[in-house]
């Protein structure tokens, strides 16, 4: 994991997409090679500085979710190795840090679940006591544990803007009521078992995002990537307790510690707009993140 990747660089497959993390290229027709970067993003700002060893790392804890969760949803895994749709030349770029995939028909909805009150889902909840039309209870705090997890979706978004929170009832107008209850209740699924398996590693799933397709047959399809710390909020039991009762974020495994250094530094005096380019990254705030990824993964696979 010493070699960072910023940006792969396969010419012998057609390029499909960049997206923030993920390099997509077209293998025939009907599968595809995504090969997960180094690249960072914080407030949908990709960062300049690659975070070494992240895409790899991000690549093996999703297929370790893949195959927990296999049972409860199918997924876009083909079985095939990588490395064997390249050339010799490539095969650097892709061992170890890519999947290839069925190509299906994606879905434009992120499946959010919480378990938590966090992030925008916290601040939404201060002004309405609900998230995404969903009534909380009230009396909640920042961290608080819900009584029973919640699907909160969201409308996907192009590279560089903000995935929209909506309503279940916006999803029902946007897929059809068959589709978007078959999403809600396998998401909700995906993620108590996720929870429980976490929560035995002495880690919180606080939140999480799935993201689904349909297949050639119609079929609902597991796809991209799953239960990463890119697309989840993951806390160790052991500083939860603490961080509630002072009304904090617990410390996470994710790039919340990019994001806290982002929302302090300065550039002429004055905070950072959120705005591309991205203020550089110091090697220590690199490596700190570096090793939140690696911790995630090695605990959870321990």
């Amino acid at each position: 994991m010493t070699n960072a990747l910023h940006t792969s660089s396969i010419t012998s497959l057609p390029l499909l997409a960049r997206g923030k993390v993920r390099d997509n290229y077209a293998v025939g027709n009907d599968r595809i090679l995504m090969v997960a970067s180094d690249r960072l993003s914080a407030f949908d700002v990709i960062m300049g500085e690659p975070i070494p060893g992240k895409g790899e790392l991000l690549t093996q804890m999703a297929l370790y979710w893949f195959g927990k969760l296999a049972h409860l949803c199918p997924n876009h895994l083909t079985g095939e190795l990588p490395e064997s749709v390249v050339t010799s030349a490539e095969v650097q770029q892709v061992v170890g840090r890519s999947m290839l995939v069925k190509r299906l028909k994606p879905i434009p909805v992120e499946a959010v679940v919480r378990g938590y009150l966090a992030g925008s889902g916290w601040k939404e909840y201060q002004e309405s006591q609900a998230v995404c039309g969903v009534a909380l209870p009230p009396g909640l705090k920042n961290a608080s544990k819900l009584p029973s997890p919640i699907y909160t979706p969201a409308a996907k978004a192009a590279v560089g803007e903000h995935d929209e929170n909506i309503s279940f009832e916006r999803t029902v107008e946007m897929i059809g009521p068959v589709l978007a209850a078959q999403i809600r209740d396998v998401s909700i699924a995906l993620y108590d078992a996720a929870a429980k398996i976490a929560l035995a590693k002495g880690m919180i799933i606080a939140d999480t995002k799935f993201e689904f397709g349909l297949d050639g047959q119609g079929e609902l399809v597991l796809m991209d990537e799953v239960l990463t710390p890119d697309s989840s909020r993951y806390w160790p039991v052991e500083g939860y307790d603490e961080a509630f009762r002072q009304g904090t974020n617990p410390p996470s495994y994710d790039k919340q510690f990019v994001r806290d250094w982002l929302e302090q530094v300065r550039i002429n005096g004055k905070p950072w707009d959120k705005t591309p380019p991205a203020p550089r990254l110091p090697q220590d705030v690199i490596e700190r993140t570096a090793a939140k990824y690696r911790e995630a993964l090695e605990r959870l696979t321990a």
